[in-house]
């Protein structure tokens, strides 16, 4: 047996409701014991002194691009999930706007085999919901279940047409399959560049209004109501998008969300201002869809992570190349390299007293697990937690530790994030992956002892 003792860690695992300095013991892959001095009985192990250190189960992104197949320039299977791992992320959802796209088992079942020959943690694919991504005509969604997909998805495109929207939402109520809707009406934000607002007058750029993504939001609702189908609503950027949300909730409609550590922690104002100079700049990097809001989007987002509103914390990681980014602002493609910055990023809020830590640890593990019910769809029981038993998918943190963002150390081929240079407080240290450590910082290399 293979056994791996970690020492005198806090432990915060929220969905078991733990939190307490206690040792954790891995045999075999999996969590053996966890609690109080149980490290001390334990012979012949490797050893992790985690003194000082938080200890959480692997997090979990609903919400990845890793470019496989079609544009292995930009990001692989195996550099996305060495990014991943760096950022403390044991399972990864990713998305289908790959060429081709993953619309059908053929396409799935060849994803999955690269997964397996090349990837560092466990990658679970998202199908399409229309042939192509055209949104004319839907996906097979009873293949593509069949072949595992978790969830299916035109990210990076809406669902536009409500008919087939609605008949893809009760198609996919028959394998309780999630729906995820990149939620902006095209018609509203064609050729829109950044949030409509006074950064966006001040440029001369097209605005992408929050009313775009709100009135996408409101009719998707209400056809999840109609069709009893599951609605999972990515990357919301608006406080009424929140409204919405808590409402159909409150209702008993099946609605999830995510938000990203982007949308949580920086405004529209950082495509024009550094924060340093009343320079005006056209910043590519912090071109995103959804883009970046206002003060008080931000504000009512982490509010709802706060309360359960919103359910988790997705990267919406969209890695690209320098000559993706680095031309015209309206020519650029949108979307920031956030594996590796999101745990940093989002401690941002619980440093400002927004969130606790317990709560950010939760919108990582136990609630995107709990929201797509992961478990039960990849038989992988005890996925999120660090109950005995389950796979040992671990993070080691320092919530305190004061690091600078350099691009030039990411692991992701994407070096595209506006927080290049910028110092973060919170850094994972190392990330365990069925019992194996997929990442080792430099900072931890003193506090291993392997056998």
């Amino acid at each position: 047996m293979t056994t791996l003792a970690i020492h005198n860690a806090r432990v915060i695992d929220p969905k078991l409701g733990l939190d307490g300095v206690m040792d954790i013991v891995v045999v075999d892959g999996r969590i053996g014991r966890i609690g109080p001095n149980e490290a001390e009985m334990v012979i012949d192990a490797e050893r992790i002194d985690a003194s000082g250190l938080t200890v959480t189960p692997g997090f979990v992104d609903l919400h990845c691009h890793l470019r496989e197949p079609g544009f292995e320039h930009k990001e692989t299977i195996a550099t996305g999930t060495l990014a991943a791992a760096k950022g403390g992320f044991t399972t990864v959802c990713a998305m289908p706007n790959t060429e081709p796209p993953l619309d059908s088992q053929a396409t799935a079942e060849s994803v999955l085999h690269q997964i397996e020959q090349s990837a560092q943690i466990r990658v679970l694919p998202i199908g399409c919901v229309t042939l192509g991504r055209a949104g004319t005509e839907l996906a097979p969604a009873a293949e593509l279940v069949e072949s595992g997909v978790v969830a299916i998805s035109d990210d990076g495109d809406a669902v536009a047409n409500t008919a087939l929207m609605q008949a893809a939402l009760s198609y996919s109520s028959l394998f309780a399959l999630p729906v995820v809707q990149h939620a902006e009406d095209p018609a509203l934000v064609a050729n829109g560049q950044i949030h409509e607002g006074w950064i966006s007058t001040r440029l001369g750029l097209r605005g992408r209004p929050s009313s775009a993504e709100e009135i996408l939001v409101a009719r998707d609702i209400a056809l999840a109501e109609v069709t009893g189908g599951h609605l999972h609503l990515a990357h919301i950027s608006t406080s009424g998008s929140v409204s919405l949300i808590a409402a159909a909730k409150a209702r008993g409609i099946h609605v999830t969300a995510e938000v990203t550590p982007h949308h949580l922690t920086l405004t529209h104002e950082i495509v024009a201002f550094d924060g340093q100079s009343s320079a005006i700049r056209y910043d590519t990097s912090a071109k995103v869809n959804p883009p970046l809001r206002e003060p008080r989007d931000l504000e009512i987002l982490t509010e709802a992570l706060a309360q359960g509103i919103v359910d988790a914390i997705a990267t919406d990681h969209a890695p690209h190349s320098k000559s993706d980014k680095e031309i015209e602002f309206d020519l650029a493609a949108p979307g920031i390299s956030m594996l590796e910055t999101a745990f940093g990023l989002a401690m941002k809020r619980v440093h400002d007293g927004s969130l606790n830590l317990p709560t950010l640890i939760k919108t990582l593990t136990s609630g995107p697990v709990d929201s797509w019910s992961l478990e039960n769809r990849t038989n992988t029981p005890g996925l999120g937690t660090l109950s005995p038993g389950s796979p040992a998918d671990i993070a080691i943190i320092d919530p305190d530790l004061l690091w600078k963002v350099d691009t030039q150390e990411f692991l992701s081929k994407g070096k595209n994030t506006p927080v290049d240079g910028w110092e973060l407080k919170g850094k994972v240290l190392a990330t365990i992956f069925t019992g194996e450590p997929v990442f080792v910082d430099p900072e931890m290399s003193s506090r291993l002892r392997l056998n």
